[in-house]
């Protein structure tokens, strides 16, 4: 009477990850399991089929008050056994195992297959509280009231002994098998779990990266357009450079989106601060860069350039500034970048974009430092990876 089953792949229902961590889902355990785990409620009936040895004596005896005690038992058992199938709390199955096992005590006297009862109790109980020590102290009492009671009643060794020992097998394999069953349970829910912050955390990133990559080319498309629609009538030849310039744009922030899905970034950060550049220029702001940065991770490449990309956006849309300095310094220790500005200060606290810089920092262990009484400082430092080890 093992509690053995298949482990069902854990799923995900994508309505659901959108709002809330997965939990189980299962439907309420009956006797040997989630009904979802043992395929339908036809495996925790199977096993009534082992209670027609409670048969064999009325059979043998074919007496009317025989037939009366065996049906009288056997419809209280059944009792027993379905109630532990359809109780929804633990208590109520507890008590139906507590029912059982005191019918078989009851009805062993006048029955001597009823010993079977001290095995369904063995069997079951495991799967009725994780308990193990539980499940061990009602194997040995099923199977030391069996003993007890046939030599009281002085049965054959035979006919206890057959009983005590189905119920020591019975039980401990199935103790193992709840342990496992409920292990595995556990194991397909922190799967679950696992796979949903995976996929909220890939959302975060291609959200932060979204609005790194569109905040900064609207930003520019705006400011060329602008320009264009002034110097249109006096200079129709620039204008239309301008015109043509905000398509390329357009067209680069197309694959750009595209590269944000994926996370990567081929280009890293030497065409990132070309483009920065650029857009500074359009806003008439002089920018100065001192690379000194040498080799860099591809990570860290691109969490540096989508942080000089917001941190120019915000420039270019807030700031008000003239000048700005951009410095990047490789070292044994770490990277550092440097964002500074003469605008006009006064962050008082972070939006989307800051936030989305500060976490692209941690990522890597590094952190994120702003100053913003005259102009605004920005300063991420990542720490090398034996650094960010020790």
């Amino acid at each position: 009477m093992s509690g053995t089953g298949t482990e069902s792949h854990p799923h995900l229902d994508s309505d659901r990850e959108r709002t809330e961590p997965p939990r189980d889902r299962g439907k309420s355990p009956t006797l040997f399991g989630d009904r979802k785990e043992r395929g339908g409620s036809f495996f925790d009936y199977i096993w009534l089929i082992y209670s027609l040895f409670f048969l064999v004596d009325p059979v043998q005896r074919n007496t009317r008050i025989g037939w009366v005690e065996f049906a009288l038992a056997y419809a209280a058992f059944l009792v027993c056994y379905f109630g532990m199938v359809f109780s929804r709390t633990q208590r109520g199955k507890i008590g139906f195992l507590v029912g059982m096992f005191l019918l078989g005590v009851v009805y062993f006297r006048f029955n001597q297959g009823a010993g079977g009862m001290f095995i369904y109790t063995a069997a079951i109980a495991p799967f009725i509280v994780e308990s193990i020590s539980f499940g061990v102290v009602a194997v040995l009492v099923s199977a030391a009231l069996s003993v007890a009671e046939g030599v009281y009643l002085h049965r054959s060794p035979w006919n206890w002994g057959i009983f005590a020992a189905f119920c020591v097998t019975v039980g401990a394999a199935n103790i193992a098998a709840a342990q496992r069953m409920r292990a595995g349970r556990k194991l397909g829910l922190a799967y679950e779990e696992i796979a949903h912050l995976a996929k909220v955390a890939e959302r975060e990133r291609i959200a932060r990266d979204l609005h790194d990559v569109l905040g900064h080319t609207l930003s520019v498309v705006v400011l060329k357009s602008e320009l264009a629609g002034k110097v249109i009538d006096r200079d129709p030849e620039r204008a239309r450079r301008e015109i043509g310039e905000v398509e390329q744009i357009a067209r680069n922030a197309l694959s750009e989106v595209r590269e944000a899905i994926t996370g990567y970034r081929s280009e890293g950060l030497v065409a990132e601060i070309a483009r920065a550049r650029k857009a500074l220029d359009a806003a008439g702001v002089k920018l100065e860069v001192t690379d000194g940065s040498g080799q860099i991770a591809i990570t860290e490449e691109t969490v540096l350039s989508l942080i000089v990309r917001e941190a120019v956006t915000n420039i270019v849309r807030h700031a008000h500034a003239s000048h700005c300095w951009l410095t990047v310094e490789s070292r044994d220790e770490g990277t550092s970048l440097m964002v500074r500005d003469d605008g006009r200060g006064g962050i008082r606290e972070e939006g989307n974009g800051l936030r989305g810089m500060r976490e692209r920092a941690e990522s890597l262990g590094g952190r994120l430092q702003i100053e913003s009484d005259k102009g605004t400082r920005l300063l991420v430092e990542i720490p090398a990876p034996a650094a960010a080890g020790r």
